[in-house]
């Protein structure tokens, strides 16, 4: 399986969740992640834990990762690994780590951006699967943490933003509305699950005005919080009567500003070939959405497995995997980058 081919040990470490992967040109061999479940008592994630997490796990993360691939570390090209952005405590543990693997194991070091490897998912190729994949120029719509983005890419390398968000990301919103019915955490799984027994038509929720391609969703969230907060003094079992409604409607306004941009986004460029990355990603109901306007209009559609949804080392290795067979390669000298404005894409 491994004779001849390029094989990439991805590591990713940006947030909560320590993952490790091995590809062999593209294939996946393993793709191991340890998550933290220490947050969801504090209703979303608190740094320090978060990197302390990472510290115990990232070792038996990567060795599980070699071990279930079939390799050793002598077997490895290079070592990919995610640079930025994310949480810096978190970041510093996985960019340690690989600096010390590559200097133990001899071997060159690969950074990526966490934001490229969930665009480029949709290359990594799974045995037993339809691994049929976009064609270039393709449009990415990125809903990953803190990030919304409409990405335009022309190549493996070739990233061209063309809106984001210019306060908070949908993925935020989604937590802020759990947050306020008393949902728990992670919020966008707990929405989009009681949102399937609601009616998405129940509420209204007032909708930004945004010229071009960028996003907005602070405004959304502020008219939920007055929302619930009129609706509450009238009567104080709102929330629990209506709760099914309340997350079915917010969550299809917030995909219904996703699609606009969307939608508008192919009318300005032509392109057709549209693929979905990051967290919100695996919500139903915008998988939903883009599978029908795509068959509306015309697109070819690529929506991730769940499992490549979350913050994993695949996406890291498939990344690494571009970049080594270009030679773009990094120092020991090259520090964690937690802003994605200072990230270049």
């Amino acid at each position: 399986m491994t004779d001849g081919k390029t094989l990439i040990l991805g590591i990713e470490s940006s947030c909560d969740d320590t993952s490790a992967a091995v590809l062999a040109d593209g294939w996946l061999l393993s793709n191991v992640m340890a998550s933290q479940e220490v947050h969801r008592k504090y209703g979303g994630v608190i740094p320090e834990l978060a990197s302390r997490a990472h510290q115990q796990n990232i070792l038996p993360v990567v060795s599980q990762a070699l071990v279930q691939a079939g390799v050793s570390m002598s077997d490895i090209d290079a070592i990919a690994y995610t640079r930025g952005p994310g949480l810096l405590g978190s970041l510093i543990v996985g960019t340690s780590f690989a600096k010390g693997l590559a200097i133990a194991a001899d071997k060159p070091m690969v950074e990526v951006n966490h934001l490229q490897g969930h665009i480029l998912s949709h290359f990594i190729k799974v045995e037993g699967r339809d691994n049929t994949q976009p064609q270039f120029p393709f449009l990415a719509l990125l809903t990953s943490g803190g990030h919304t983005q409409i990405v335009r890419v022309d190549d493996y390398l070739n990233f061209t933003i063309l809106g984001q968000t210019i306060d908070d990301a949908v993925g935020e919103a989604f937590d802020k509305c759990a947050k306020m019915l008393d949902l728990g955490y992670p919020g966008g799984p707990i929405i989009d699950r009681l949102a399937k027994e609601g009616d998405p038509n129940k509420f209204r929720f007032a909708k930004p005005h945004i010229e071009g391609l960028d996003f907005s969703f602070s405004g959304i969230k502020t008219s939920l919080l007055y929302f619930l907060r009129d609706q509450l003094k009238e009567d104080p079992d709102f929330i629990e009567k209506y709760k099914n409604d309340i997350c079915a409607s917010f969550q299809k306004d917030l995909i219904d500003i996703l699609m606009d941009k969307l939608v508008k986004a192919t009318k300005q460029t032509g392109i057709k070939q549209i693929v979905a990355g990051g967290g919100v990603a695996a919500n139903s109901a915008l998988r939903a959405a883009i599978t029908s306007e795509g068959e509306k209009r015309g697109w070819s559609c690529f929506l991730p497995e769940l499992r490549f949804t979350t913050d994993n080392a695949a996406m890291i290795a498939i990344v690494g995997m571009y970049k080594y067979q270009a030679g773009i390669f990094c120092g020991l000298d090259a520090a964690p980058i937690s802003r994605a404005a200072d990230y270049k894409l």
